[in-house]
């Protein structure tokens, strides 16, 4: 059981089911990994967020793959993030805003380069209040108390990261890490939320 653990991997797929543009079926997009040869494929919400064994195959080999699968099989072009459960526990752990945050206005922007992060260092001088900004290794953390639209934190992200960037809300970070650790994990949060 130890190994299925170890090779678990989410894959954050930037942009699709957002409005009419690139549609893709959750059924099709857990079809299109397993047909990659990745096992226990499954699905969060509609977005794009997929947790899945990804076997030996390390996560920038998984992303590419995904990434030329989408536009090969179902003819949608979209960037593909992919942590390892290890990664992305460390994630979790890394979010010093997570403990006085509405899950729904506190936004996750996960980095496809880690190295990105440097480049963000600067933005934590800034007076960004109400709003709040937090860097981790992964993943940069937004409080938007005003709505991620209204955000300037995740406009100033946007402009240095462009697509290099993939957001999602704590709250689908949270089902995602729950999905990642088995059903005692979703037991807790669902208390703690």
């Amino acid at each position: 059981m130890a190994q299925l653990e170890n090779s678990q991997q989410v894959a954050l797929l930037r942009g699709i089911n957002v409005g009419r543009a690139k549609r893709v079926a959750m059924a099709d997009l857990r079809k299109l990994l397993g047909d990659l040869g990745f096992a226990q494929v499954r699905t969060v919400l509609n977005s794009g967020n997929v947790v899945y064994d990804g076997g030996a195959v390390a996560p920038a080999e998984a992303a590419a793959r995904i990434e030329e699968a989408l536009v090969l099989k179902l003819g949608v072009a979209a960037r593909v993030t992919v942590l390892s459960a290890s990664q992305f526990a460390e994630l979790i752990e890394q979010n010093t805003l997570a403990p006085a945050a509405d899950a729904a206005r506190l936004l996750t922007l996960v980095l496809n380069n880690s190295a990105d992060i440097q480049r963000l260092a600067p933005l934590l001088q800034r007076p960004w209040q109400p709003e709040a900004l937090a860097l981790g290794r992964w993943a940069a953390y937004a409080w938007c108390p005003d709505g991620v639209l209204a955000s300037k934190v995740v406009a100033s992200l946007g402009a240095l990261l462009g697509d290099g960037v993939t957001s999602r809300n704590w709250a689908t970070m949270q089902k995602l890490h729950a999905l990642l650790n088995g059903p005692e994990v979703a037991a807790t949060s669902a208390k703690e939320h």
